[in-house]
């Protein structure tokens, strides 16, 4: 399961409220696609969709959150947390064997 830490969560929700989407509605997409420098890169966005057909739908810290079940086998157990430094995202995964040096691009073997 894909967690999120509080202080991500706060950021997440302050997020929500600046966007121009139904805050009743707006779920966070996480997801995983080939690409970057490493193989696999994450992506994060706003969804004020309904979820499509065998997403898996996590609630944590009152976000709504939603993963395709391809991405969920390289998230498993991975961590969205905020990064001090730079204020943006990152994204702390144990399957993940090597990353590059951008933080968004990981492989698996």
């Amino acid at each position: 399961m894909v967690t999120i830490t509080e202080k991500a969560a706060e950021k997440i929700k302050e997020i929500f409220a600046e966007s121009n989407k139904d805050s009743g509605q707006i779920k966070l997409r996480v997801f995983v696609q080939g690409g970057g420098c490493s193989g696999f890169q994450y992506g994060l966005n706003l969804d004020d969709e309904e979820p499509q057909g065998a997403d898996q739908i996590l609630e944590i810290h009152g976000i709504k959150i939603l993963v395709d079940p391809i991405s969920i086998t390289y998230l498993k157990d991975a961590v969205i947390d905020l990064d001090d430094d730079s204020g943006g995202f990152k994204i702390n995964n144990p399957n993940a064997k090597s990353t590059c040096g951008c933080g968004s691009s990981f492989n698996t073997e």
